[in-house]
């Protein structure tokens, strides 16, 4: 019986995971200031000892979310994963799963999140950028830069390059889901946009670069 008991009591690992997405709720619900370590004891039980002997206070708590929840998240893109596929392909995989990801209710939860306490943290919002679209970029840089070294592409700047990718899914739609204006987009809607991305950003509008001259493979 002791021993039975003791194996179906929950790990220090469960007991954080569990304290984390009940965190996440609240902070999601009400937002960093107003949520308070007493609410979220409500809401998981226990008792604040646990907390503060695992994350130290409120802040150390909401920082500890946002990193979990950004490295998870862009986790997905390991670079490996797409094998020898040639760099159109790799784009649209890339694309999809990043547009996925910045579309996650918990991605968009943090992010809500994050942006009024940017300022006051700014350490927290660090770790969130560098975590999350800064870590996207240069994984997708390095990509790049393996197509270069094939000759398939002719870039100057894989990382400027991997920006401007990353950043074409951070545009109006995500603006829109942020603010609660629109859904997540469906899947056939987000195929299309990742679809109209990585051809503008292979061909451009005209097929030209910005001094006019034909770029490599443009029609």
């Amino acid at each position: 019986m002791p021993s039975t008991a003791r194996s179906k009591r929950p790990s220090q690992d469960d007991r954080r995971s569990a304290i984390l997405e009940a965190a996440a709720e609240v902070f999601f619900e009400q937002g960093y200031a107003a949520t308070s370590i007493d609410a979220i004891i409500e809401r998981i039980g226990g008792s604040k000892r646990n907390i503060y002997s695992e994350f130290g206070n409120k802040e150390g708590l909401f920082t500890a979310l946002v990193s979990e929840r950004a490295a998870s998240a862009v986790s997905a893109l390991s670079v490996e994963q797409f094998g020898n596929k040639d760099l159109s392909e790799i784009l649209l995989e890339f694309g999809r799963r990043l547009l996925e990801i910045y579309m996650s209710p918990g991605l968009i939860g943090v992010y809500r999140s994050i942006m009024p306490e940017a300022i006051r943290f700014p350490e927290l919002a660090k770790a969130f950028y560098e975590k999350g679209a800064g870590r996207a970029s240069d994984r997708l840089a390095e990509v790049l830069e393996e197509a270069r070294d094939r000759g398939e592409i002719q870039l100057d700047d894989c990382h400027w390059a991997a920006d401007h990718f990353v950043g074409m899914f951070r545009d109006n739609l995500h603006l829109r889901v942020v603010l609660g204006l629109c859904p997540p987009p469906s899947p056939a809607e987000a195929d299309a946009a990742v679809t109209s991305a990585v051809g503008i950003f292979l061909h451009g509008i005209y097929g030209v670069d910005c001094t006019g001259k034909a770029k490599p493979g443009g029609q």
